[in-house]
């Protein structure tokens, strides 16, 4: 992510927490897992630095899940074991974003472990 931004005040951990918990709305919507750190982003990045440094990697992350998911499950149609993995992987991606969460909640510094820069 480069710098890492510091929360400025307690309304800024909440938002940043808030833009990857969001990301939690794709366990009920397909595509909530991206839907819910854009809303965060579009709405808040103008608010705070950091809330828009938390929701671009929030986005940015769940993107990278979004699109690796999408190719596994499309590869699974010629090679079956791949299906699993493309669970594994969707399922990583909502755990990586509580853990980023809850981090940004207690104050400390929140990242995952790969992820596509598409949004900068």
């Amino acid at each position: 992510m480069g710098t890492e931004l510091k929360p400025v005040n307690q309304d800024d951990r909440k938002w940043g927490a808030i833009a990857h918990f969001s990301a939690l709305i794709g366990l009920l919507l397909p595509l909530g897992l991206v839907l819910g750190p854009l809303l965060v982003w579009a709405l808040k990045k103008n608010d705070s630095a950091f809330i828009e440094q938390q929701a671009k990697a929030a986005l940015n992350f769940q993107l990278t899940i979004l699109i690796a998911t999408f190719a596994l499950v499309i590869l699974s149609s010629l090679i079956r074991p791949l299906m699993p993995l493309a669970f594994v992987i969707g399922l990583a991606g909502l755990i990586f974003a509580a853990m980023a969460g809850f981090n940004v909640l207690k104050g400390r510094d929140s990242s995952y472990p790969w992820s596509l820069r598409l949004i900068r």
